[in-house]
């Protein structure tokens, strides 16, 4: 008989009392330094307060080229450890778990904002944030190691229940992964191996840093979805996904796409993100020029980009599918879910062990408790508001109907 989204699920040596999980979301939450503060723990207080079984926070940076926005928090330093610990020991006190997620930016940035000149596998230009990056180096390489284990011990110490690496998106790891980003021709570039040998590097530090023990996730790619481009199709991402297995991890969250393959990862509406982008987001810091044409098209854009990506629940579903069939470890998959009906027949079908939502728990951080209930709280639209103003205001829903739902139901449970 298929679990429910009720039923527990084990990934390695955690169990979860929960098959519906908060996936990571750019929170825009901390202070200037990557500090934890009151309003991040609120943030995450109010989903464990919904009763969510597990959740996985926006991505920490190891180190400062892997910092991609401002107000970032930062898993880069001892001193950062005990604000850490006080966001687990909240979220445990109410009964949830949590696990941090490590990333790497790479050439995902805007770095005229962000002030220090972007790494990547190769200086291959990034066409979403205009941002040339030059090629890291191999010493560089293995400073990204240390500082992915040193992350991974401090998450320990802090209290975290698991560790999920990010190695899709775009972000450092899926730059050395897919050949239209890595054109190196040293050991990190060219072969599979070669370009897995990042990833392979840091699954092991990790793992001598933390012990046989604590829980390893990976987010990763389906498909790269590069039209045009050196992409990674699901085939090859899957090899990638044995090896992490046959490495220690142990659960694998599907996803898609990097940031210039637009915006597949976040299918939606996009009512009014182009404008709020321009406004409130990363377009104030765009060239001019850019922005007067941004300016001009956005009413155009926004209904190009919900017809290009239209929202729907499960749209990773048929990737995950391919990952559950080849592997051993639970398979989770990220994609729009926002109904009990959706998140069972995913469960039903045997293509995921769990399913995980970010947009939604933005728009209701009570989802879980409602999904047990039967009952209903504030949905999502799916306008990506929230993502326009990424980097540049604190993670909350922007649009003005479902962000008053929202207030409503949080006033009446204050």
């Amino acid at each position: 008989m298929p679990p429910s989204p009720f039923d527990s699920v084990k990934l390695g040596s955690l169990e979860i009392p929960g098959r519906v999980f908060k996936t990571a979301t750019s929170e825009t939450s901390a202070d200037a330094d990557g500090f934890v503060t009151d309003r991040l723990i609120l943030f995450y207080e109010r989903m464990a307060r919904g009763g969510t079984p597990m959740m996985v926070t926006g991505n920490l940076y190891a180190g400062p080229l892997g910092k991609s926005t401002k107000n970032m928090t930062g898993i880069d330093a001892d001193e950062k450890i005990p604000g850490l610990r006080r966001l687990t020991d909240r979220v445990h006190d109410l009964g949830s778990l949590i696990c941090c997620q490590v990333s790497h930016c790479g050439r995902q940035v805007v770095s005229s904002v962000m002030g220090f000149e972007p790494v990547s596998a190769s200086a291959v230009r990034e066409p979403t944030m205009g941002t040339m990056p030059r090629e890291i180096t191999r010493a560089e390489i293995a400073v990204v190691v240390e500082e992915f284990a040193a992350a991974a011990a401090r998450a320990v110490e802090a209290g975290f229940d698991g560790i999920q690496i990010h190695g899709g998106h775009g972000y450092l790891i899926s730059q050395f992964l897919t050949p239209h980003t890595n054109r190196r021709t040293d050991e990190y570039g060219g072969s599979f191996e070669n370009r897995t040998r990042l990833l392979t590097e840091i699954l092991r530090a990790i793992r001598e840093a933390i012990g046989p023990t604590f829980p390893i996730l990976l987010k990763m790619n389906g498909a790269d979805e590069l039209a045009g481009r050196k992409g990674l199709g699901t085939e090859e991402l899957v090899r990638v996904g044995r090896l992490s297995q046959d490495e220690g991890v142990d659960a694998i969250e599907v996803s898609v796409g990097h940031y210039e393959s637009g915006f597949r990862m976040c299918a939606g509406s996009f009512e009014g993100f182009y404008s709020d982008f321009l406004k409130y987001g990363s377009g104030k810091d765009m060239t001019r020029p850019r922005r007067a044409t941004l300016g001009l098209l956005h009413p155009l854009l926004d209904r190009m980009s919900g017809w290009m990506w239209p929202p729907r629940e499960g749209f990773n579903l048929d990737y995950a599918r391919q990952f559950k069939a080849a592997l051993d470890i639970p398979v989770i998959s990220v994609g729009g879910f926002q109904t009990k009906e959706a998140i069972q027949a995913a469960l039903d079908s045997g293509y995921v062990d769990a399913v995980s939502c970010g947009r939604q728990f933005i728009a209701d951080p009570f989802f879980y408790r409602h999904l047990r209930q039967e009952d209903s709280g504030p949905t999502c639209d799916f306008c990506n508001r929230c993502l326009a103003r990424t980097g540049y205001e604190p993670v909350d829903c922007f649009n003005p109907q479902v962000r008053a739902a929202k207030e409503e139901m949080l006033h009446a449970e204050a």
